[in-house]
């Protein structure tokens, strides 16, 4: 699996129009989320309707306060380890708001400039699966193999990079067995 022109092979493609161009064309970090819409569910077409401004806030009151959101991933891992890409590699998505980080030489602010952002389905709650595990550590790797300034220690959370507003992918997510996965590529 390889990525060619920022595009994942092995992802489906839904185009966001949330996501513009990298200001210094940087790719060297990997921000993990986690998402379910409506909260707690899973399946259904919902996140790809937020990540594509069609989200209708009637359909379940927790949209109304989500709908007007300009957001975006560069790709959503499902349950079963499906993968849909909507923003290419190379260009900045909008999943990480207001952040920073410090990457073991200096405190970094504005993830979303150069990271990549992928969302697992699922809460900060429920154990993720296997499936999504190895969807992860094979998209991470291909990630790692395109763009050299993304190692295995510049992957972080999205609660590490906004702590006060955000807990994703929580403690479910088991960060020794991604990392074994990872290794065993």
């Amino acid at each position: 699996m390889r990525i060619d022109s920022g595009w994942w092979d092995a992802a489906r493609r839904v185009v966001s129009p949330n996501q513009n161009e990298r200001p210094h064309g940087e790719v060297s970090a990997l921000v993990l989320h986690s998402i379910s819409l409506p909260p707690g569910e899973y399946g259904g077409e919902d996140i790809e309707r937020l990540f594509t401004n069609c989200l209708d806030p009637h359909a379940h009151p927790y949209f109304a306060g989500i709908a007007h959101l300009r957001v975006s991933a560069h790709l959503l891992i499902r349950r079963d380890g499906t993968c849909t890409q909507f923003v290419p590699f190379d260009r900045r998505a909008w999943h990480a708001g207001r952040s920073r980080w410090f990457d073991g030489e200096r405190e970094r602010r504005e993830l979303n400039d150069f990271s990549v952002g992928i969302e697992l389905e699922g809460d900060e709650i429920g154990p993720y699966r296997e499936a999504q595990y190895l969807a992860l550590a094979a998209a991470t790797r291909a990630l790692m193999a395109t763009y050299p300034a993304l190692t295995s220690s510049r992957i972080t959370s999205h609660a590490r990079i906004a702590p006060l507003r955000k807990r994703d992918p929580g403690p479910a997510f088991d960060w020794a067995y991604f990392r074994r996965c990872l290794g065993a590529g």
